[in-house]
């Protein structure tokens, strides 16, 4: 059983990473669902995040060795470093800072309370409601040739938030994003590439401790994590494509009223107690 669990974890994690809608939230609501009714635990979501970013590494592989190599070529001084390739990868690198910084600070709360489905439910509506404004008060002109460093760093402020269950990485970022005036596709794929360094070395850390030194916490072990982080790379690799397809025709209003009626439903099961906070 835990198998076929840890499999249906694997998909919605790929399902969920990149749309605006926190796939850890998802994982956290459907762990409380499975035979166990038991979180799967913050350790489980980053290793399976790794999945999902590497679908991102294959997506936008051409892009990703241009902006390394035009980066490693403006310290070399054989690029400018106002190139915009080269821009690109500092702004990923400074953009990055804020979430390592914090998630290093708050590890234990990010591990523990702020994993109560009570802020699970207010983030997911608060967070769905500003992302909703945003969307339509946003000028929607700037493509990715304009972001600046000051941007950069609102972007990692940003990305910093998806530390609380709820919020949404790609939320937080693409909300962000569309209020200093960048196109939804714009914010859609920075807010794919400056994911990167951030969720692999959180992944890659969490296995670090799971391998040498704590084991892995709740239901899943180690291969069973494995396999739904090989499922979640195919699937959000499908996901990937299909998202900037939809948001360069589409507004997120469809993503806004999700997240709106999955929290006001949240409420009334942890009120009823039907679910666990």
């Amino acid at each position: 059983m835990n198998w076929f669990e840890a499999a249906l974890l694997g998909l919605v994690q790929g399902l969920t990473e990149f749309l605006p809608i926190s796939s850890s939230a998802h994982l956290r609501i459907v762990g409380e669902f499975l035979p166990n009714a038991e979180d799967p635990g913050a350790a489980f979501t980053a290793i399976t995040q790794l999945g999902t970013e590497t679908a991102v590494l294959i997506f936008f592989w051409r892009d990703i060795v241009r902006i390394v190599k035009a980066w490693a070529g403006s310290l070399a001084g054989r690029v400018p470093r106002q190139d915009p390739d080269a821009r690109m990868g500092w702004l990923v690198i400074l953009g990055s800072v804020p979430i390592v910084v914090l998630g290093l600070l708050f590890q234990d709360q990010i591990e523990s309370v702020l994993r109560s489905m009570w802020i699970v439910a207010t983030m997911l509506i608060v967070f769905g409601l500003i992302l909703a404004v945003a969307d339509a008060v946003g000028a929607q002109k700037r493509d990715l040739a304009h972001l600046t460093y000051k941007h950069g760093i609102l972007y990692g402020l940003a990305q910093a938030l998806a530390l609380i269950p709820g919020v949404s990485r790609s939320g937080g970022t693409i909300t962000a994003g569309l209020l200093m005036g960048y196109t939804r596709e714009a914010a859609a794929r920075y807010s794919f590439l400056l994911a990167i360094p951030a969720v692999f070395g959180s992944g890659l850390y969490q296995l670090y401790k799971v391998v040498t030194k704590e084991g892995i916490s709740g239901p899943f072990g180690l291969p069973e994590t494995a396999l739904a982080t090989v499922i979640a790379l195919v699937v959000g690799y499908v996901i990937i494509g299909w998202f900037l397809k939809f948001v360069s025709t589409r507004s997120y209003r469809l993503f806004v009223w999700y997240r709106i009626f999955l929290g006001l439903a949240l409420y009334l099961l942890l009120g009823f107690g039907v679910i666990s906070a």
